[in-house]
């Protein structure tokens, strides 16, 4: 893969996106016969985490070049004031760059079970792939207060992951969500190709008190994962790499054919026309 594009949804400046951006440029620069040679990097501006697969649609974006060294030493590197998704949009139709290969990450914080459907990082991801172009997304399982964050494991793992990709293509309308334990990488117990696993919130809600006597609500809670054979986060609580393939097409195939055996196309318009 000579072209990658490199976006996330910790913005710009994030260790994570740099951490990434310059192995894959050292990577290339030392495996340049193994076909990796240019990479962008398209990012937001700022913090976008939770951003879900969200597009700016009520305003202009702007993006701008990042001339600065320390943030683009060897690579080519933009910012933009939208979202994850936006980034990816612009960096193929604006900037006109046609990637090999879309990685998204490394986030800050793990994006398992059902931080999926949430999650800024694969999204980003996802919409790479709706351009028709293969896609990774990276997580670092840590807390932003986390003492150690080891993004050098994760952006191993991400150039792993590609040059696998490479020889071995995954089938149309699938990604890759790798999800990396915050662990030295001689402390990595290994790699597990897994499933999305269940991730649940308890106490979602923090009521806090506004200056002016109101109510304002914190969204958070405590974790609480479910930890069944081959998902995601029973690998990661292992120490074991997780790297689950994502399908894009969100049809229930069996509750559909199982429907279509039924009456319910008739019986629902029979009963819109009644009313």
């Amino acid at each position: 893969m000579k072209k990658i594009l490199i976006t996330n949804d910790d913005g710009i400046f994030a260790e994570g996106i740099q951490t990434l951006a310059k192995a894959f440029h050292a990577a290339g620069y030392e495996v340049l016969a193994v076909e990796l040679l240019e990479q962008h990097i398209h990012a937001p501006d700022r913090e976008r985490s939770a951003s879900g697969h969200s597009m700016t649609m009520d305003r202009p974006l702007q993006i701008k070049k990042i001339e600065n060294k320390m943030l683009a030493d060897g690579f080519t590197a933009y910012s933009c004031d939208g979202t994850p998704t936006d980034c990816v949009i612009m960096g193929i139709d604006v900037l006109h760059f046609v990637p090999d290969l879309v990685l998204s990450g490394i986030n800050c914080g793990p994006n398992l079970g059902d931080d999926l459907t949430y999650s800024g990082t694969a999204c980003a991801a996802m919409e790479g792939l709706i351009f028709g172009y293969p896609s990774v997304a990276v997580s670092l399982v840590c807390g932003s207060t986390s003492p150690e964050k080891h993004f050098d494991t994760a952006a191993e793992t991400a150039l792993q992951t590609a040059r696998w990709l490479a020889g071995h293509p995954l089938p149309e309308g699938v990604m890759y969500n790798v999800n990396v334990p915050n662990e030295r990488l001689a402390d990595i117990a290994g790699v597990r190709l897994t499933r999305k696993g269940k991730r649940r919130y308890h106490d979602k809600i923090t009521v806090v008190r506004t200056p002016f006597g109101g109510e304002a609500y914190w969204v958070g809670g405590s974790i609480h994962d479910e930890l069944h054979e081959d998902t995601d986060v029973r690998a990661v609580a292992h120490k074991y790499v997780s790297v689950t393939p994502v399908h894009l097409e969100m049809t229930s195939f069996d509750s559909y054919n199982a429907a279509k055996e039924t009456a319910i196309e008739a019986e629902i318009y029979r009963g819109m026309k009644s009313e």
